[in-house]
């Protein structure tokens, strides 16, 4: 950094929020010797990006499809003197979703001098993931044995319900965890929209986050959760991986995740720099596969969480009316979809995705 050299260093991440929350962070720790960083992400205007870039930071901070963008659009932007690339959540970076643009990106960076590092709780071993990083004699360095490993300070816990009654122990769940910071894992868009309109029926402060709202949205969403103006966050897998949210209490899975390696990253959520914290799982009759898939990667039985049923089935009648309320409010935004004002964007699922989704998506 003595010579002030310009675009000394790229960080690439998977999502959006990530690339922000690593760019705070290097702004933070490099103040004091003047380091500028400049954060390319998808959703946003170009140009203001391009500006930053006319500015010559010392630090990239990138997701794939936009710094592509950049690369092949931006006058006069090359990387061509780069020193350090770090791919955070490498194995995400590395997977068939991202690969062709990461492909793309390797070929323009010098291969001479350059010093390549990737990080992630999950690595994948794969030798085509590591050859397509451009390693040469690369060194690993675990501090775990396991790939799954969680840490000691965390409660794991599952619960076995019938899939219909799932929003019924989800809420008696939550009401032995008010005032406590919680994180709602899902499966898809529509039903994280769902389960925060629901909460919000029945009076809890929940805030959804997803792929189909803005950015700024999304912003706004991680915002009011971290400075605690809302105590629950229901979110896809937008929000697994690398998000360092101060003191989260619980993360609930409400849809188990589709592997062993998301189950890592999402309840990694909480328990973070040696504090406790708790995960409970919600397993219907249609998960029991892959709750034993995740226990056998995770090499031990989780415990089950005590609950007494009748407790639980007195919450059907309230419950059932929010229900009904969240249906309702789910068609308004569902035929209201993409037009000035609405919650959700315009975009439905299905069809090929183009580069300035990708960093938006749950993956």
């Amino acid at each position: 950094m003595e010579r002030q050299q310009k675009l000394f260093g790229l960080i690439m991440a998977p999502t959006r929020e990530l690339a922000y929350q690593i760019s705070q962070q290097f702004e933070a720790l490099g103040s004091l010797i003047g380091v500028k960083c400049a954060v390319l992400v998808g959703g946003m205007d170009m140009t203001p990006q391009q500006i930053a870039l006319g500015k010559n930071p010392h630090i990239i901070v990138a997701t794939p499809g936009r710094l592509l963008d950049h690369l092949e659009n931006t006058k006069g932007f090359s990387l061509k003197q780069l020193k350090y690339l770090v791919m955070d959540e490498a194995d995400r970076l590395l997977d068939l979703d991202f690969g062709p643009i990461i492909d793309k990106i390797l070929k323009v960076l010098p291969k001479e001098g350059r010093r390549t590092y990737l990080f992630s709780a999950t690595m994948s071993s794969k030798v085509e993931s590591l050859q397509r990083a451009s390693l040469s004699n690369p060194l690993r360095v675990s501090i775990s044995s396991s790939s799954h490993q969680t840490v000691s300070t965390l409660i794991q816990h599952f619960l076995f319900v019938p899939h219909k009654h799932k929003d019924l122990y989800l809420i008696h769940l939550l009401n032995d965890m008010i005032g406590h910071p919680t994180i709602i894992f899902t499966r898809t868009v529509n039903e994280t929209q769902r389960i925060a309109i629901l909460l919000r029926a029945l009076g809890f402060g929940a805030i959804p986050l997803h792929g189909q709202l803005s950015q700024s949205a999304r912003l706004g969403a991680l915002g009011k959760f971290k400075a605690k103006t809302r105590d629950i966050l229901v979110a896809t897998d937008v929000a697994a991986r690398g998000l360092d949210i101060p003191s989260v209490s619980y993360v609930i899975n409400y849809d188990l995740p589709p592997d062993s390696k998301t189950y890592v990253h999402r309840v990694g959520r909480t328990a973070r720099a040696g504090k406790s914290g708790k995960a409970v799982s919600i397993v219907t009759q249609y998960d029991v596969e892959i709750w034993l898939r995740i226990e056998t990667a995770l090499g031990k039985k989780v415990d089950e969480e005590p609950v007494v049923k009748e407790e639980v089935m007195v919450l059907a009648e309230r419950v059932g009316e929010a229900q009904r309320a969240a249906i309702r409010e789910m068609k308004d935004l569902h035929e209201n979809r993409g037009k000035k004002g609405s919650v959700l964007r315009g975009r439905r699922g299905g069809g090929k995705r183009g580069r300035d989704d990708m960093d938006h998506e749950e993956g």
